[in-house]
């Protein structure tokens, strides 16, 4: 089943010393409240090596670089969000038909970007190679699974990444702030989309019933 598959979650924690892992509190929570007060494209690592009391090259050393750091503030959410559709309450969750399923997700993916929008925004101007990793790669595996499921006969993979596509920060902030829409219409969107491509694929589950 979809749901118990047991896949990486980002930022995967290890085993840490009580000092590390305090050090590692105190950076994200600094990165955190400088972002909340200037955006994260300002975020410099310097800056919050400075704010923790720690030196450069501890923050270098626990998160690699700045889009490490960017990827450790989101962490929290994403494993809450992965916990929501791999093992969470229908639809979303288990149990549901999967073409609900799919629409609960991706519906739950719009307000995700929404939330931290200022980091994801970061993220996506970063190279291509850690913009396809991490969460997309989890959660192109779950939608592919869905799909496969609903569709057996078509390419769930290529099919996944087209519903993913226009989940992306960049896109979703043009069509809040420059088209006039609503989250809620951005939604609409994406559920109007997932329908499209399963009923199009003449899937024998792409309906709820």
């Amino acid at each position: 089943m979809c749901g118990r598959e047991l896949l990486p979650v980002v930022g995967q924690l290890q085993p840490e010393r009580a000092d590390a892992a305090r050090n590692r509190r105190r950076i994200i929570d600094v990165a955190a409240r400088l972002i909340a007060e200037r955006g994260a494209r300002q975020l410099s690592l310097d800056e919050v090596a400075r704010e923790a009391g720690v030196g450069v090259g501890t923050v270098y050393r626990r998160f690699g670089d700045r889009t490490g750091l960017l990827w450790a503030l989101i962490d929290e959410q994403e494993r809450r969000f992965q916990a929501a559709f791999m093992t969470g309450p229908p639809p979303m969750g288990p149990g549901a038909p999967p073409a609900a399923r799919v629409r609960a997700f991706l519906r739950a993916l719009v307000d995700r970007i929404v939330a931290q929008q200022d980091m994801f925004l970061q993220l996506e101007i970063g190279p291509a190679k850690g913009r396809f990793s991490g969460p997309y790669r989890i959660h192109h595996t779950h939608l592919a699974t869905l799909v496969a499921q609903a569709c057996p006969d078509l390419d769930a993979g290529f099919l996944a990444d087209a519903l993913l596509a226009p989940a992306n920060a960049h896109l979703i902030r043009l069509q809040l702030d420059e088209r006039g829409m609503s989250v809620e219409a951005v939604k609409s969107g994406f559920d109007a989309l997932a329908e499209t491509l399963l009923r199009a694929g003449r899937c024998p589950h792409s309906t709820d019933g």
